[in-house]
């Protein structure tokens, strides 16, 4: 029952859309209308404000680190692991919006931090170099995603490479369009309106 009440936590905690919420409340309409129309921190970035993408990022990242901790405190650390899990979910599929939402590297960025400080902060390096070489989100975050699993079995962390891997699936699934531009070499930059 806890790891239910943990993941529905996780879940609206999650699918509070707050690209879309900030957008909005600074007078720049509707994120979903903008370049890639995701609610996310960079798709918010190409609307030219960086404060308030930064702030998507800051909020993204909370919303997934709040839920792993909070459920973890109240029921435990399977309940904070499956709370996890549901805010990606809630954040890739919420409900607000007919379960259109965004991509999940954020939000699962806060995620693996609580989960596990130095598979955060693993992750998050991955993503910093690729993005400083290669200037596409898309790939830093897939490869962030790849190394997480892999980090945390370097670690001995069997668990948390089976919640990382799961946690890379679903950010993979989100990115199924942008593998593709990838892969067509038309993947536009960070920074890019």
């Amino acid at each position: 029952m806890s790891l239910l009440t943990g993941l529905l936590l996780g879940y609206l905690l999650g699918s509070i859309p707050w690209g879309l919420v900030l957008t909005r409340a600074a007078g720049l309409g509707d994120i979903r209308a903008i370049g890639s129309g995701n609610i996310g921190a960079t798709n918010v970035l190409r609307t030219g404000n960086k404060p308030l993408a930064a702030t998507t990022l800051a909020l993204d990242i909370g919303k997934g680190a709040l839920a792993l901790w909070l459920a973890g405190q109240l029921w435990g650390e399977q309940a904070g692991l499956a709370a996890g899990f549901g805010a990606m979910l809630g954040h890739a599929f919420p409900v607000w919006l007919g379960f259109k939402g965004g991509k999940g590297v954020a939000t699962g960025g806060g995620v693996l931090l609580a989960a596990a400080w130095w598979l955060g902060l693993g992750a998050a390096l991955v993503w910093l170099v690729m993005a400083f070489t290669t200037r596409i989100s898309s790939a830093s975050s897939l490869a962030a995603c790849i190394a997480a699993p892999v980090l945390a079995l370097v670690a001995g962390r069997y668990d948390l490479a089976l919640f990382s891997a799961g946690i890379a699936l679903l950010v993979a699934f989100r990115h199924r369009t942008n593998i593709e531009r990838l892969l067509a070499g038309t993947e536009p930059r960070i920074g890019r309106k």
